[in-house]
C-alpha cells in the first residue's frame, strides 16, 4: 500500500509540475499595448516606451514580449512595473531573433524526412512524395527512394514548426511575481533606423524682403515596427554616440498636414519637440508633419564677392578672371521677425513667384540647429545680371619677406535697380593697406569688406594696395 501511495503521490507531483510550467509561459502581443511613446533623435536613433497590461502568473516564470521593433538594441531594454514595482523581478533576459524563413526552417529538418507535393501535369493530379533532406547548403539535396536528388520541384511540407525558430523578434524574461492583479510594464528600448530631419519653404515676395516660412518634420521608420497612436517627440541635437551606422533609404511617404501642432521646449543641451496628439508611425513610413508656419519674415537679399589670399606674394598672371557673385538671403530668428523659436537643422529651399504668378524653385541650402536670435544666412546661387572681374595692376617684392601689389576689382551692374555687393578680401601675413578707392571694414584679423552701392546699368571700379609680410 505504501509502495502504490508513494507511486501515485510521484505521479501527482509530476503531473502537477507539468500543468505549473505550461502556466508560467506568458505571451504579450501589441494586443496588450495601453500606451506607446516615440522619441526619434537626428542620428538614427530612437527611444520607445512601450506600456502593456499583462496576466503574470505567481512565482517564477516567463514572459514572451512580442512585436519589438527587429532593430532594437538588446542591451538596451529597461522593464519595471508602474503599478507593482515591489512585487515584480526580472531574474534573466533574453532577445531571440532567429525569424521563421524558408531556409532556417529547411536547415532544421536536414536528417529529417519530409513531403514533397507536386503537380502531375500527365494525369492531372498531386503526387506526395517522402523524402530525406540530406542538405540545405547552397540548394537542396534530397534521398527518394535510395537516390539522391539535387534538388526536386514541389511543394516543401513538413510537420511542425520547430520551437526554437519564432515569427517576430521577441524578448523573453525570467521573472519572479507576487502580485495576483494584473501588472501594467513598461518596456523601454533604444532602437536603431528610425530618424527625423528638417525640412523648410521659404517663398519670397516680388522684391525679396519678406517671406513666408513653413517647416516639415520628415521621419523615416525603418525600425523593423509599427506604433500605433504613438506619443511622439522629437529630440535636436547631436547627441554622443559611441558608434554611428546611419543608412538612407526612402519608403512610402505619407503627409500630415495643418496647423504647426509641436511643443517646443528646451531640454538638457538640446532641443525637444513634443507632439500635441497621437499618430501612427509605420514601418517603412516616411511621415511628414507640420513643424511651424510663420508670415511676413523679414529678409535681406546680399550680393558678395569673395577674392583670395593666394596671390598678395607673387604676380598673378591672369587679367580680368570673372569673379562669381554669390546670392544671399538672410534673416533673424526673432519674435520680432515672427519667428523666435529653436530650428532644427535642415535644408531650407526657396521659392518665388515669377510674373505669371507661378511659384518657382531659386535655391536652397543647408541650416544647422540655430538658436533664437541668431541670424541665418542661405545660400541661393550666383548672380545672372550682376558681373565682378578681378586685376592685378601692379606688384613688387620689395624684400624677400615683404611683398606689395595693387588691385583693381569691377563690377557691373545690368539689372534694372541699384545693387550694394560686398567684395571680401581675404588678407594673410601682416598686411596693411596702403591706398584705398573706397572705404572698407576690417572683419576679423585676416579680412576686408568693401560695400559698394553699383547702380543700374552702370560699372563701379574699386581699387586699393595691400603691403603684405611674411
Amino acid at each position: 500500500m505504501k509502495v502504490e501511495f508513494y507511486v501515485f503521490c510521484l505521479f501527482f507531483l509530476l503531473t502537477s509540475s507539468t500543468v505549473s510550467i505550461s502556466q508560467v509561459v506568458s505571451k504579450s502581443t501589441v494586443e496588450d499595448q495601453k500606451e506607446v511613446q516615440v522619441t526619434a533623435y537626428n542620428n538614427n536613433l530612437g527611444l520607445i516606451k512601450d506600456t502593456r497590461e499583462i496576466n503574470l502568473s505567481l512565482g517564477e516564470g516567463e514572459l514572451r514580449f512580442m512585436d519589438v521593433a527587429s532593430s532594437i538594441m538588446p542591451v538596451t531594454v529597461h522593464v519595471k512595473s508602474l503599478n507593482f514595482p515591489e512585487d515584480f523581478a526580472v531574474l534573466e533576459q533574453n532577445y531571440e531573433y532567429d525569424l521563421i524563413n524558408a531556409d532556417k526552417l529547411l536547415d532544421k529538418y536536414v536528417g529529417k524526412k519530409i513531403k514533397i507535393i507536386d503537380w502531375n501535369e500527365f494525369q492531372d493530379r498531386k503526387d506526395t512524395i517522402e523524402a530525406t533532406l540530406l542538405s540545405n547548403n547552397a540548394g537542396q539535396i534530397y534521398k527518394i527512394n535510395n537516390e539522391i536528388y539535387l534538388g526536386h520541384p514541389g511543394y516543401k511540407v513538413l510537420p511542425e514548426i520547430p520551437e526554437n525558430l519564432i515569427a517576430k523578434p521577441t524578448l523573453t524574461w525570467n521573472y519572479e511575481n507576487s502580485s495576483k492583479k494584473p501588472h501594467t510594464l513598461e518596456v523601454s528600448y533604444l532602437t536603431s533606423n528610425i530618424s527625423w530631419k528638417a525640412d523648410y519653404v521659404v517663398v519670397l515676395n516680388e522684391k525679396d524682403t519678406s517671406a513666408d516660412i513653413s517647416g516639415w518634420v520628415t521621419l523615416d521608420n525603418k525600425s523593423g515596427a509599427t506604433y500605433k497612436n504613438a506619443g511622439l517627440k522629437l529630440v535636436a541635437g547631436e547627441v554622443h554616440r559611441v558608434d554611428k551606422r546611419a543608412k538612407r533609404a526612402l519608403y512610402a511617404m505619407e503627409s500630415e498636414s495643418g496647423a504647426p501642432s509641436f511643443e517646443e521646449k528646451s531640454f538638457f543641451e538640446y532641443h525637444i519637440y513634443n507632439l500635441q496628439r497621437k499618430t501612427t508611425i509605420k514601418d517603412k513610413q516616411t511621415k511628414q508633419i507640420s513643424l511651424l508656419e510663420a508670415v511676413n519674415v523679414e529678409t535681406y537679399k546680399e550680393f558678395l564677392v569673395y577674392g583670395s589670399t593666394i596671390s598678395f606674394t607673387r604676380p598673378y598672371r591672369e587679367q580680368n578672371p570673372k569673379q562669381p557673385v554669390n546670392v544671399y538671403i538672410k534673416f533673424k530668428n526673432s519674435e520680432d521677425n515672427n519667428l523666435g523659436i529653436p530650428l532644427p537643422a535642415g535644408i531650407m529651399r526657396l521659392y518665388k513667384k515669377d510674373h505669371e504668378s507661378s511659384l518657382q524653385f531659386i535655391g536652397e541650402d543647408k541650416v544647422e540647429h540655430t538658436p533664437k536670435d541668431e541670424e541665418i544666412k542661405l545660400k541661393i546661387g550666383e548672380a545672372f545680371d550682376v558681373v565682378a572681374e578681378r586685376a592685378q595692376t601692379d606688384y613688387k617684392k620689395i624684400t624677400t619677406n615683404l611683398h606689395e601689389s595693387e588691385w583693381e576689382i569691377t563690377v557691373r551692374n545690368h539689372k534694372e535697380e541699384d545693387v550694394i555687393v560686398g567684395i571680401v578680401e581675404p588678407m594673410s601675413g601682416n598686411w596693411q593697406v596702403i591706398s584705398s578707392s573706397h572705404s572698407y571694414n576690417k572683419e576679423g584679423a585676416f579680412k576686408i569688406r568693401f560695400d559698394i552701392e553699383v547702380p543700374k546699368d552702370e560699372e563701379v571700379k574699386v581699387k586699393y594696395r595691400v603691403r603684405v609680410g611674411l
